[in-house]
């Protein structure tokens, strides 16, 4: 998910609390909001859940596959038998015939699966997206509060890129940069991470 931090930031947009007429006289922050993004508690939580999600959305998707490959097997017996002159005439027309509509169960269990991929695949991205969007409302909730409150009049956002994938920032002291007292504070409220949880520890390591 934190691949498409850049996206839900609006990279190439220019933040100021002051809105339309900012003074001459700026003070100027910068935040990389894509590390904030990445960094955050949240998403790397959301990022598990999606991944198990997902998993399970393979597991499912098994179980179809693994009960198509059944019916083709019993399509090939079937054929096999249809076409067997050890047995009867009469026997191989019924094997044909049951063949046959063996066939489009066949074809109706492959139709599923496709269908199965294009909504799970949709279900997915919906689910990313909402929460994504969530995660983002929130980051910036934080960040304009905390913006207004130590008198910042613009924050620049240094992930930014043009629509030639060029840098927006191209050049920044690093005085004045939000990003890891805002991870920090977003990450104060984080819940004890469960035992097993080593992802988003190594990832609460790296912040």
């Amino acid at each position: 998910m934190a691949a498409v931090a850049a996206a839900a930031f609006g990279l190439g947009s220019i933040w100021s609390p002051a809105g339309p007429g900012v003074p001459a006289e700026q003070k100027i922050a910068t935040v990389d909001l894509a590390k904030v993004f990445e960094k955050y508690y949240k998403t790397v939580r959301s990022t598990l859940a999606l991944k198990q999600e997902a998993s399970d959305m393979q597991k499912e998707r098994k179980d179809m596959v693994d009960a198509e490959q059944k019916e083709e097997d019993e399509w090939q017996k079937l054929i096999d038998k249809a076409e067997d002159q050890a047995v009867s005439a009469e026997e191989r027309a019924r094997s044909k015939t049951a063949a046959t509509e063996k066939l489009r169960e066949v074809k109706s269990a492959g139709q599923t699966i496709q269908e199965y991929d294009r909504a799970s695949a949709a279900r997915l991205r919906e689910k990313e997206r909402q929460r994504r969007d969530e995660i983002v409302k929130e980051i910036r909730s934080v960040l304009d509060a905390d913006a207004k409150a130590g008198g910042y009049t613009l924050v620049l956002d240094v992930s930014g890129e043009s629509a030639n994938m060029a840098p927006l920032v191209l050049f920044s002291s690093g005085v004045n940069d939000l990003t890891d007292s805002l991870i920090n504070e977003l990450n104060a409220a984080a819940p004890p991470l469960p035992a097993d949880d080593k992802e988003a520890k190594d990832a609460k390591r790296a912040k």
